[in-house]
């Protein structure tokens, strides 16, 4: 008789569970809304590069004003307004707009082919694609920043490219890989910083456990490279590569890998363009200004999709769709592997929401240490997984920061990227093993 008191519901009970559950779903539609707007177009074109991501998220967020209910819609149009304008979501878009500029002036001054040509130079070709992936992680576990790396190297994995027979997104993909695994790692990332600090542990800790499940991926995806690249060919150059030109770029390298603030960083190496190419006799003031010019206007299109990015997802916060994901996950959550899979789940969907690993952890974070405490998860544990399965997360999404800024700065669909990150699913794969075989043991 206890028993079935226990597990019977009343009409009112299921009926607010009913309300609660489409709240949730209509709260979450707007995200279905852009994948199935985002597939039948390239499905009916055949092509999946054909469609613009801007119309995309315009249909969904139109789609997400009109379905958000008790607000006016002056009110749901400032939410997203305000969704849009949040500092993070500005922040991407002054890195975006300096990015664009210190590219198109570099490669205008002939820093990137001086780049190139000193890169293909010092490696052999067979290992040129292993090289530029433990540049990415290297850069990126001193810069602490994910998209500042991929900032200062893509252009230069688009040089690369066109003078070798690797394909431009796989080139990409091997920045946006090593990337992401110095952001997992680095003691001054914003995304550690966030998990340690939800977690209650600390920054050395953490690293250690983390180290442990992605070392060994990036070793796997090493040799990967290696072997993939033992056959590449690249077009031959003119010997003599003109130092003075690489000039920008190793500043750029050598302030990121010194910890430099990104945007510090970008304004850097501006300048340098300036000096040099003018100076040189490479441009002129108004060809550098029109360089500049040409390379924010690229970046048009990334700064759309990242301010539609951010309105979308403030009206699917507002409505409760994270609330809703991060309640049905975790309700009956009891053992420690179990937890940790809850933990895990999570961070990866809420992040699909939010695009954004820092606003992720800080969401979901305190929630995380509830379930770590409640099912005897070690909290270096449970910070690792927060920074590790949203950095997972990050690669599946093409609205993300990262993938942005990658496909913006060479010129592709960031769909086309996603198949060559190999390093993050191959890091995902670890993670999740770790949990199913609760490694590493910690004492």
């Amino acid at each position: 008789m206890n028993r079935s008191k226990e597990t019977t519901h009343s009409p009112e009970q299921t009926k607010l569970h009913d309300i609660a559950l489409g709240r949730g779903i209509l709260a979450l539609s707007p995200l279905l809304v852009f994948c199935a707007f985002y597939l039948t177009c390239s499905l009916v074109s055949g092509d999946f590069y054909a469609t613009p991501v801007t119309v995309a998220f315009l249909i969904s967020c139109l789609y997400a004003i009109a379905t958000t209910r008790g607000m006016s819609i002056d009110k749901r149009i400032e939410a997203v307004s305000k969704g849009a304008g949040q500092p993070n979501i500005m922040l991407m878009i002054w890195i975006f707009i300096l990015a664009g500029a210190f590219a198109a002036s570099a490669k205008a001054m002939g820093a990137i082919d001086a780049t190139v040509g000193l890169a293909l130079d010092l490696l052999p070709n067979n290992l040129i694609m292993a090289g530029i992936f433990v540049a990415a992680c290297f850069i990126s576990l001193s810069m602490g920043t994910s998209v500042g790396t991929i900032a200062a190297l893509v252009p230069i994995a688009q040089g690369i490219s066109s003078q070798t027979d690797v394909p431009l997104a796989m080139m990409v993909g091997i920045v946006v890989g090593g990337a992401y695994f110095g952001d997992n790692l680095s003691f001054i990332s914003d995304t550690t910083i966030m998990a340690t600090k939800t977690q209650e542990c600390r920054m050395r800790d953490k690293f250690e456990v983390n180290s442990k499940i992605v070392i060994p991926a990036a070793i796997v995806v090493v040799i990967i490279y290696v072997f993939k690249g033992w056959n590449t060919t690249a077009e031959s150059m003119e010997k003599g590569t003109n130092l003075l030109l690489v000039i920008p770029y190793l500043t750029v390298l050598l302030t990121a890998i010194a910890g430099v603030n990104v945007i510090l960083v970008l304004i850097v190496g501006l300048i340098l363009t300036a000096l040099i190419g003018i100076c040189s006799g490479q441009y002129t003031v108004m060809e550098w200004i029109g360089a500049m010019g040409d390379g924010i206007m690229g970046m048009a299109e990334l700064i759309i999709v990242t301010l539609l990015a951010g309105g979308l997802m403030e009206l699917v916060k507002r409505n409760g769709g994270i609330d809703f994901i991060v309640g049905r996950l975790f309700r009956h959550v009891r053992t420690q592997r179990l937890g940790e899979l809850s933990i895990a789940g999570m961070v990866f969907f809420t992040n699909l929401c939010t695009a954004n690993n820092t606003i992720t952890i800080l969401t979901t974070g305190q929630i995380a240490k509830e379930i770590a405490d409640k099912c005897g998860i070690d909290r270096r544990k449970s910070a690792s997984i927060l920074d590790t399965f949203s950095c997972l997360a990050q690669s599946f999404i093409p609205y993300g920061a990262q993938m942005l800024i990658a496909s913006g700065l060479a010129f592709i669909n960031p769909i086309e990227i996603i198949p060559y990150l190999y390093y993050p699913f191959i890091m995902g794969v670890c993670a999740l093993g770790a949990i199913l075989l609760k490694y590493p043991k910690l004492k």
